[in-house]
């Protein structure tokens, strides 16, 4: 068995809800690349700094989180938009976590001042201590969910 990894990915917080209904994680506008990183049972979360596009209000929170699921990368169509690369996801039951309250704990966030600029890139790889504080403060159990 693999070591497990961590990823927060960065979109919209309507793009993630239609990504948590369909089951699936698109990320980087549907590229393949992020995706083929990603093994069956890692942890997926998602931070939305918008609700939808980039006037729209603020959310900055993660809004969904789960575990990469078995079978292969696949592609699907985003509204109005020509193929996408996704993978399956089954997404845990949780709350939204607004980001402000955990910037000083997450590891990941070197720069307190800019906390926005590891979401810059759309994905980005995390430590189990990271995400298991995300987990936590989406009400969820990071050793019951991921066995860490």
């Amino acid at each position: 068995m693999s070591i497990l990894q961590f990823w927060i990915g960065v979109a919209a917080e309507t793009v993630v809800a239609r990504a948590v209904d369909g089951g699936f994680a698109e990320l980087n506008r549907g590229k393949a690349g992020p995706l083929e990183r990603m093994r069956e049972g890692d942890g997926v979360a998602f931070y939305s700094p918008r609700t939808d596009a980039s006037r729209s209000p603020p959310v900055q929170a993660f809004t969904a989180i789960g575990r990469v699921a078995g079978g292969a990368i696949f592609q699907g169509t985003a509204q109005g938009e020509t193929s996408t690369f996704r993978r399956a996801v089954q997404y845990l039951p949780a709350k939204p976590a607004p980001i402000k309250p955990l910037i000083d704990e997450l590891a990941f966030i070197r720069n307190k001042t800019h906390w926005g600029a590891p979401f810059r890139f759309g994905v980005v790889r995390v430590d189990a201590r990271d995400f298991g504080r995300i987990a936590a403060a989406m009400g969820r159990d990071f050793e019951a969910d991921f066995h860490a």
